[in-house]
């Protein structure tokens, strides 16, 4: 019987519940060449474990408590089984995996904290409260939107997630049938999360996907702060969660098209994204550009030659503060993209996590050069930035790509939104107080193509991505298929996702109307918008003059 025990204590040791010693090592090499014997419930019926006695004692070096004795019996009259001990394995793997992803989505969650303190901050005393409060409902106003249809939409079709027990009633996708090939375009199952989908693997993944949803439709409040009618806001933030967003995130993550170009036309794995540097911060960038062009700039933003000019945010400590927040619930965005910490590949989250820090450093580092170089002097705001525009392009590749390839792709995601920022606001005079559109659209794109550049081929999530066997390689590392995938996801984004971002806003311009009065934004929001200064204490004082000013005139 030694094998049978061997087997036996292997099996337990998954549980937790035994501890294989350091010098039977050699025994265990040896049980591994020998022919693997089954393990039966008669195998479990000479298990000791603790009694009642020994645990009213305490347990002060926990070699007590997690034993046989805590395995669920389905029927204790019969005693422990087999298949309860296989049963317990499997709940175990999906606990360990729910109770991850669900920490990950609280962690994302609370990045709208750090949002709101970097957008409230770069915008002006006297919008404080609006700014902060557009942040505070973008929140409820996203999620509603989601819970009716957006989750939905974008995965009602995802059945098959093992990582989280299947999610199985998800299993509708609308498709069309062309060239021979299906084309997914939107789910249909989950509305209202009622019916069948009222299961606790799709609660789990509502929670992550709503989180992630939310993070894209805060993105457009910066870009629109300090005019944005309050009531538009609204109407907007709704359409993007429940149309916009959800569109490109099945297309990306449901099982829509996008992911299905490995599988129908062998371009590498298909559209690959692993957390959203294209399905969310693409997408609320370029939402962001359609909006601040419809809304138009601030006034005084620039002058009768069309040169700008800077309006300084009022409290740059609240500006980098917010920073910190979102690097911290960045370790939930990227990280919590495996859906995962057990089975399937998903312990490279430690690989996962060093990259999103790599990059949020490297990116700062790019700003503050490219800053110090150009104007002699390292620029706190854009450095905040730079750490934001690191982060935002080492989303997508996060999980495919090494420290080396992650360093590299922050620090010119840092440059590169400088660039941006300077280039928007002269040549396209777009007006962006927090230069929203450059971190997380130009930066986003940015990262979607980085993916098809810099996979290494090294990441093995259950032996495949998309449907197609192997490891995520991008053109650096042998296959330019991937990156031709990643350009025709960026054209999509840049086509049809803006697109259909300034259809949906200029609709609600034309009915609604974006902007605020000119009466209204010169006194500043807070009062004529919301009823209340952000900071009622305060005499702000007209810039220049040392005079009194209503409200910071």
């Amino acid at each position: 019987m030694p094998n049978e025990r061997r087997s036996l204590a292997v099996a337990l040791a998954v549980l937790g519940l035994v501890t294989i010693a350091a010098p039977a090592r050699a025994a265990d090499e040896a049980a591994a060449e020998a022919p693997a014997v089954a393990l039966t419930t008669a195998d479990l019926k000479g298990i000791s474990t603790p009694g009642a006695d020994d645990l009213a004692k305490g347990d002060p070096g926990g070699t007590l408590t997690g034993t046989a004795g805590d395995i669920v019996m389905a029927d204790p009259k019969a005693g422990l089984t087999l298949a309860d001990v296989v049963n317990q394995v499997g709940q175990n793997r999906v606990a360990i995996n729910f109770v991850w992803t669900l920490v990950a989505g609280f962690l994302v969650m609370f990045m709208q904290a750090g949002f709101a303190l970097v957008e409230t901050g770069l915008c002006r005393a006297k919008n404080a409260n609006h700014t902060m409060m557009m942040n505070f409902m973008v929140y409820g106003f996203g999620l509603f939107a989601y819970w009716v249809m957006g989750f939905a939409i974008q995965q009602g079709g995802s059945a098959g997630i093992t990582n989280l027990g299947g999610v199985n009633p998800l299993n509708n996708e609308f498709k069309l049938s062309l060239f021979g090939k299906d084309w997914g375009l939107f789910g249909t199952k989950g509305f209202f999360l009622s019916g069948d989908t009222y299961d606790v693997g799709v609660m789990v993944l509502f929670l992550f996907q709503m989180v992630f949803m939310d993070t894209a439709t805060t993105i457009v409040t910066g870009a629109a702060a300090e005019r944005w009618k309050f009531a538009a806001f609204a109407i907007s933030t709704f359409c993007l969660g429940a149309i916009t967003y959800p569109l490109f995130g099945n297309w990306a993550w449901g099982g829509g098209w996008l992911s299905q170009l490995g599988v129908n036309f062998k371009l590498g794995h298909g559209y690959c994204d692993f957390a959203g540097s294209g399905v969310v911060h693409s997408v609320g960038g370029l939402t962001a550009l359609a909006v601040a062009m419809i809304i138009g700039p601030r006034i005084g933003k620039y002058n009768r030659d069309g040169s700008p000019n800077a309006i300084p945010g009022h409290d740059i400590t609240m500006v980098l503060l917010g920073c910190f927040i979102l690097a911290f619930g960045w370790f939930g965005f990227n990280p919590g993209s495996t859906l995962g910490a057990s089975g399937n590949g998903n312990l490279r989250i430690g690989s996962i996590a060093v990259n999103t820090m790599l990059a949020g450093c490297t990116g700062s580092f790019g700003a503050i050069l490219y800053m110090w170089i150009r104007f002699g002097k390292p620029d706190a705001s854009m450095s905040g930035n730079g750490l934001l525009a690191g982060l935002v392009a080492i989303t997508a590749p996060s999980g495919f790509v090494n420290t080396v390839g992650s360093a590299i792709i922050g620090f010119s995601a840092g440059v590169l939104v400088c660039l941006s920022v300077e280039f928007l606001e002269r040549v396209f005079k777009v007006d962006d107080p927090v230069g929203a559109t450059s971190v997380h659209g130009t930066c986003g794109l940015w990262g979607v193509l980085c993916l098809g550049l810099f996979a290494d081929g090294t990441s093995n999530y259950g032996g495949s991505w998309n449907g197609v066997d192997g490891s995520v390689t991008g053109l650096f590392y042998g296959d330019p298929g991937q990156f031709v995938a990643q350009l025709i996801g960026v054209c999509t984004l840049v086509g049809v996702i803006f697109t259909l971002s300034y259809v949906l806003n200029w609709i609600v311009d034309v009915f609604v109307g974006q902007r605020v009065s000119v009466d209204a934004e010169l006194e500043g929001l807070d009062l004529p918008e919301m009823g209340a200064l952000g900071y009622p204490e305060f005499q702000l004082v007209t810039p220049g003059t040392g005079h009194s000013a209503d409200v910071g005139r």
